[in-house]
Order: structure tokens, then C-alpha cells, then sequence
């Protein structure tokens, strides 16, 4: 989760939401990195889980992740938890629980959908840590241009 948070950190210095994820095999080799880098690569896919599990497939060559591990900062959201059990991810750890989006327990449980694959999950590590980056981040946003929304918000960035 140390790793995670080295992740969250690039992804703050950079002006992203702090989330970092990292992919360990089953040897505990870590095989895949990322972090959120939605507003520089102008993508909402760049999340940190689905960074991470491209550049572990790639090391493997094989878009089947089988028995390797992921650990992120923060609970994954419900794409990231498609592409989770797409890959066959047999276990995900996270940092702090996402009671809006998450969508390993907290808003959702991917985990009850219809699929031939579950996911072992364990939230809650470093949870406090993870949190208060992902606060500090906020709390420096409110109130300045970063958190417009809708068509403003894309010239923003320009």
C-alpha cells in the first residue's frame, strides 16, 4: 500500500485525484503501476486500477491476470471493477472506503453481479492515510476554477 500512496502522490503533484494502484503477481513481483491521469491524457479511462492492470497484462503478455493482486488507494469504482474481474484479478486491496462510487462494498458490490468471476477484497488498509491525501486534494480545490463543471471546466484545462 506504500506503493499505492507513492502513485497518489504523482497523481496530487500533477493536479489528479490522488489514487494509485499497484499490481503484484503471484511470485509478489510487482508487475504494474499507475495513477489517475484522466486530465492529462483527456481520458476518463486513465484511472489508476485500469493503468496498472495495462501495463501487468503487457508484462505477462496475457490479458488474464490469474491470481495476482491489486492494490489501490482508494475502493475502485464500478468500471474499474469491470475491467478488475475482466482481467480475473483474484484479490484487490484497498486503501479508504469511497461511499459514493466504490463498487467493492460501498456504494455497490460488484460482487453480486451476475459473473463467473469473484473478486477477495480487503478495504480499510492505511485507509486513514489514504483518505487524508485524497481530502487534502479537495479541500485545496474548493473554491478555485479546478472544480467547475460541465463545458467550463474542459476550457479550464486547455
Amino acid at each position: 500500500m506504500e506503493m499505492c500512496l507513492e502513485e497518489a502522490v504523482k497523481a496530487y503533484a500533477a493536479g489528479e485525484v490522488p489514487v494509485g494502484a499497484v499490481v503484484v503477481s503471484p511470485e509478489n513481483e510487482v508487475i504494474g503501476r499507475g495513477h489517475n491521469l484522466t486530465i492529462r491524457r483527456h481520458s476518463p479511462l486513465a484511472h489508476a486500477e485500469l493503468l496498472a492492470l495495462a501495463e501487468a497484462a503487457a508484462a505477462m503478455e496475457n490479458h488474464r491476470l490469474i491470481d495476482c493482486t491489486l492494490f489501490v488507494s482508494k475502493e475502485p469504482c464500478l468500471m474499474c471493477a469491470g475491467a478488475i474481474q475482466e482481467a480475473r484479478i483474484r484479490r484487490v486491496v484497498f486503501g479508504c472506503f469511497d461511499a459514493r462510487r466504490g463498487a467493492l462494498g460501498s456504494a455497490c458490490d460488484a460482487n453480486t453481479l451476475p459473473s463467473n468471476h469473484r473478486i477477495e477484497v480487503q478495504g480499510g488498509l492505511l485507509a486513514e492515510r489514504c483518505g487524508d491525501l485524497l481530502r487534502e486534494f479537495f479541500r485545496a480545490r474548493r473554491d478555485t476554477e479546478a472544480v467547475v463543471t460541465g463545458p467550463t471546466r474542459n476550457r479550464l484545462f486547455a
